[in-house]
């Protein structure tokens, strides 16, 4: 995996002997910064102050904050993978779970949070950062995680703020409190999905892998639907957990749907199963 230097701001490979690490959730915004763009720091910084990219900014403030608790490498998603690789966008997008599960905290920048001196749960509540279908696996994998505001001011740690996230999910306490994830079923599993969205829709799948404890190889244009079909079929090569056919579909369908779900929605009301 690669890992940026949060002193250098330099990228660098590491095949085995990773070091310790922090690690970024946040929601895209349309001016990240990219590995290309991190591979010329004078370049990469020009262009933020031309065309004002705050990616640039979100990774200055990232390795800024992780440095007051001494992490010298930091695991952020726009600018440690190469996209332009299929073969390494594939790798990344199987092995994520375990990246955010190897890292020792998870920072979770929320941008749409402003900072206040009296914290509004309810601005908490309605981040966007809990919409996406990526966060899911952010907010359950790390071994501990803290909330940040737009202003990277800490908001809470995910522990002490269970209760709310928990409210938020729909993803019981004890998960953020013991975070054993096996003693649920799949239809649960599902259900804390259903109400997420991915900008691609195949994306919808694959961000669930990680949680299923599955591997398969993203194909994008297969389109949603075959993509979360794809993913079933891996779950049942490894579970004989029958919940996952305890789905609801909630439009009407001209043809015979078998077996299997056509996206995690289907599985909304399925959270007690």
């Amino acid at each position: 995996m690669r890992l940026l230097n949060t002193e250098t701001l330099e990228v660098e490979e590491f095949l085995n002997d990773i070091p310790i690490y922090a690690i970024l959730s946040h929601t895209w915004e349309r001016d990240e910064i990219t590995f290309r763009d991190i591979q010329d720091l004078q370049k990469a910084k020009k262009k933020a102050e031309i065309h004002g990219k705050a990616g640039w900014s979100k990774i200055e403030k990232a390795c800024e904050f992780v440095r007051k608790f001494r992490f010298k490498w930091i695991w952020i998603d726009t600018c440690c993978i190469d996209k332009s690789s299929s073969a390494e966008l594939s790798e990344a997008l199987n092995s994520m779970y375990r990246y955010y599960g190897d890292g020792r905290v998870c920072i979770a920048y929320l941008s749409d949070v402003p900072n206040r001196s009296v914290m509004d749960l309810d601005e908490f509540r309605k981040s966007r950062w809990f919409e996406r279908g990526w966060t899911l696996q952010e907010l359950i994998a790390p071994r501990s995680m803290v909330f940040l505001n737009q202003e990277w001011n800490m908001i809470g740690t995910r522990f002490s703020m269970r209760h709310i996230v928990a409210e938020v999910t729909s993803i019981p306490v004890k998960v953020f409190e013991d975070g054993i994830v096996e003693r649920y079923s799949i239809a649960q599993k599902m259900s804390w999905a259903a109400s997420r969205k991915t900008t691609r829709d195949e994306d919808m799948a694959y961000c669930l892998m990680g949680l299923f404890g599955v591997n398969m190889p993203p194909i994008y244009g297969e389109g949603g639907v075959k993509a979360f079909m794809r993913l079933q079929q891996e779950i049942i090569k490894h579970s004989d957990d029958q919940s996952i056919f305890a789905w609801v579909a909630f439009r009407d369908y001209q043809r015979d749907r078998g077996l299997f779900a056509s996206s995690p929605s289907e599985f909304a009301s399925s959270g007690e199963i």
